[in-house]
C-alpha cells in the first residue's frame, strides 16, 4: 500500500470545499475487529475538536481464530452501524468521509464480500489497511497528540496488535501481531507461550528498552480507567496517564486477574468490552516484560487521528498542539482575541527562571485567561480549571495540565481556597510548581485588571522587577487606569514573586506593597 493511500481519498473535493484547513469537517469510519466507530473532526487543525463520536461494539472478529470468517451476528451489527453512520454523515455537511477497515476485514476470507456489500448498501468505499499501514496510522495519531513522542507505539485492536517506533516526529516501519484479545479468547489453555512466541517473532532490537511505551486501544483504556478507580487517582483524564515500568507491570498483571464484572464496575464500560479487558491486560504484561520501557503512557489519540494527520499540511504539523488549541479557544470565546499573546509578552520578563517547556504552559495560561468571562463570577475559577482538566488536550502530561489549571485558579479571587481543596493539585504538583503557578496566576489577574483584557494597553504600561522591588508604571494617558483594585492586585503579584511592589503613575501616587 503506498504511503499516500488514504491521502488520495476525497482529497481534491475536500481541499476545494472550504477555504481553510480548520473549517473542514472530516469524518472517519473505523471498522475494527471489536468495534465500529464514527468520529467527525471539526476541522483538520493541529488540535481538532471532535464534533461527533459514536461507537458500536460489533465483534466482527470474534470467530476469526476458529473459522477464518467474520462473525455473522457481528456482520449484521456492523452493517447496521455503518448504514447509520453514512446517513448521519450526509446530514453533517462533511467535506470528507473516510472508511478504514483493520485486522478483521484484512484477514477474514469473507472480508472482501463484506466490503462489497457495504458499498452496495451505502455507497461507502471501505479501504482495508495492511498491518504496516495500521501501525503507521496509529503512530501518526500519537504524534498528533504528542509531537515529542519518543518510543514504541502499541495499538491493540480486537484481532491484532501493531507495534512501531517513533522519534523526532518520524515513524519507523511497523509490524503487526495476531495478539488481539478476540483471537486469544478462542485459544484453549495457558496463553503465555503463544503470546511470548508471537512477541519474540515480532519485536526487533530497535523496540527494546525505549523511553516510553505508548498504548492505544479501547481495551487498554478500560484497563487504565479501572486502575484509576481502584487507586482513587484524582485526575480522571486518560490521555497522558503515565506509570513507571514496575507500576505498569503490576497494573497489567492486576488487570489480567480481574473478572469481567469487576472491570465493568470499576471502568464503567460495557459488558462486551469488559470481557476482553483481562486478556488485553495479560498481553500488555507480557509486552512490558519483553521490551522493558522506562514508562508506560496512555494515548487517547490513535488510528483515526492518524488518518487526519495525513491530511495536515507540514505547516500545521509543525505547530504546538497545546498552543494551537488555546489560541482557538481564545479566538472563539475570549472577550478580546489576541490579548493572551500580549499578556505573556508583558509578563514573561518577570519569569526568567521558566525554561522553554514551562514558558509554553505560561502562554497557554495567558491565552485561556479570559475564555470564561460569560460564566457567573462565582464559578469562573472552577470553569477555567475544569476546561483544562476535563478535556483531551494534546501536548501536555497530567502534571503540566494541572499547572495550567492551578495558574488559572490563582487568576481568580477564590483561587487560594480552591487550590487547597483540589486533591489532584496536591497529589501531582510540587511545592515549587504551585509557587510558580500562583505567581503566574497573580500576574495574569493584574494584567487583566489594568487593561480589561483590551489589546494595546499593556505594552504601554511597563512592569519591571528591579533590585528594590516590582514596579508598574502607568505613563501619560494610562495614568487614569490607576485604581484601588489595580493596587491590590499589584501587591498580590509582588508578594507571590517575593518582592515589594510599587505603582508609579503620572498622577504622582506611590504605593508600597509592604505597607
Amino acid at each position: 500500500m503506498p504511503r499516500n493511500f488514504f491521502r488520495s481519498l476525497s482529497m481534491r473535493e475536500w481541499r476545494e470545499a472550504a477555504p481553510t484547513e480548520e473549517t473542514r469537517r472530516v469524518g472517519v469510519v473505523d471498522i475494527g475487529s471489536n468495534s465500529v466507530r464514527l468520529v467527525v473532526f471539526d476541522g483538520a487543525a493541529r488540535s481538532p475538536s471532535v464534533f461527533f463520536n459514536e461507537k458500536v461494539l460489533c465483534g466482527l472478529g470474534e470467530e476469526l481464530q476458529t473459522t477464518g470468517r467474520l462473525a455473522e451476528a457481528g456482520k449484521a451489527r456492523a452493517r447496521a452501524a455503518i448504514r447509520r453512520f453514512a446517513a448521519l454523515s450526509e446530514r453533517m455537511n462533511l467535506t470528507a468521509l473516510i472508511a478504514v477497515g483493520t485486522a478483521a476485514l484484512r484477514d477474514a476470507e469473507d472480508g472482501p464480500e463484506f466490503v462489497a456489500r457495504v458499498a452496495a448498501e451505502t455507497g461507502l468505499s471501505i479501504q482495508v489497511a495492511e498491518g504496516v499501514d495500521e501501525a503507521r496510522l496509529s503512530a501518526q495519531g500519537v504524534l498528533l497528540g504528542d509531537p515529542e513522542a519518543h518510543g514504541v507505539i502499541a495499538d491493540l485492536g480486537g484481532a491484532s496488535m501493531e507495534l512501531v517506533f517513533v522519534k523526532d516526529g518520524e515513524v519507523g516501519s511497523g509490524v503487526t501481531t495476531p495478539l488481539g484479545p478476540l483471537r486469544l479468547n478462542r485459544i484453549r489453555g495457558d496463553h503465555t507461550k503463544h503470546v511470548d512466541a508471537a512477541l519474540k517473532k515480532s519485536v526487533s532490537r530497535r523496540l527494546l528498552k525505549p523511553p516510553a511505551l505508548y498504548v492505544l486501544g479501547g481495551s487498554w483504556r478500560a484497563l487504565i480507567n479501572a486502575h484509576m478507580a481502584q487507586t482513587d487517582y484524582p485526575l480522571r483524564v486518560l490521555h497522558g496517564y503515565a506509570l513507571d515500568l514496575d507500576e505498569a507491570i503490576a497494573t497489567a498483571e492486576w488487570g489480567a486477574h480481574l473478572t469481567p464484572d469487576e472491570v465493568r464496575d470499576l471502568a464503567g464500560c460495557s459488558e462486551r468490552r469488559a470481557r476482553v479487558v483481562p486478556e488485553s491486560a495479560f498481553v500488555l504484561s507480557r509486552l512490558l516484560r519483553v521490551i522493558r520501557p522506562e514508562r508506560l503512557v496512555l494515548s487517547a489519540f490513535g488510528l483515526r487521528e492518524g488518518i487526519l494527520w495525513e491530511h495536515l499540511s507540514e505547516e500545521l504539523r509543525s505547530q504546538d498542539p497545546l498552543v494551537q488549541v488555546c489560541e482557538r479557544m481564545e479566538r472563539e470565546s475570549g472577550r478580546m482575541p489576541g490579548f493572551g499573546h500580549e499578556l505573556w509578552s508583558w509578563l514573561s520578563p518577570l519569569f526568567p527562571e521558566f525554561d522553554e517547556p514551562r514558558r509554553r504552559l505560561a502562554l497557554a495560561v495567558c491565552l485561556l485567561a479570559d475564555v470564561s468571562w460569560r460564566t457567573h463570577p462565582d464559578y469562573r475559577a472552577r470553569s477555567c480549571f475544569e476546561l483544562v482538566t476535563r478535556n483531551t488536550f494534546g501536548g501536555v502530561d497530567h502534571a503540566e495540565r494541572l499547572f495550567v489549571g492551578a495558574a488559572l485558579l490563582f487568576r481568580y479571587k477564590k483561587g487560594n481556597r480552591m487550590v487547597a481543596e483540589e486533591p489532584a493539585v496536591a497529589r501531582l504538583l510540587s511545592a515549587e510548581d504551585l509557587r510558580q503557578a500562583e505567581a503566574l496566576g497573580r500576574g495574569v489577574r493584574l494584567g487583566a485588571m489594568i487593561s480589561a483584557a483590551a489589546p494595546g494597553v499593556l505594552p504601554n504600561c511597563p512592569i519591571e522587577a528591579l533590585s528594590d522591588g516590582l514596579k508598574l508604571t502607568l505613563p501619560n494617558v494610562y495614568a487614569a487606569l490607576e485604581g484601588e483594585e489595580v493596587v491590590r492586585r499589584l501587591e498580590a503579584f509582588a508578594q507571590a514573586l517575593g518582592l515589594p511592589g510599587e505603582l508609579n503613575a503620572d498622577l504622582g501616587q506611590l504605593v508600597d506593597a509592604a505597607s
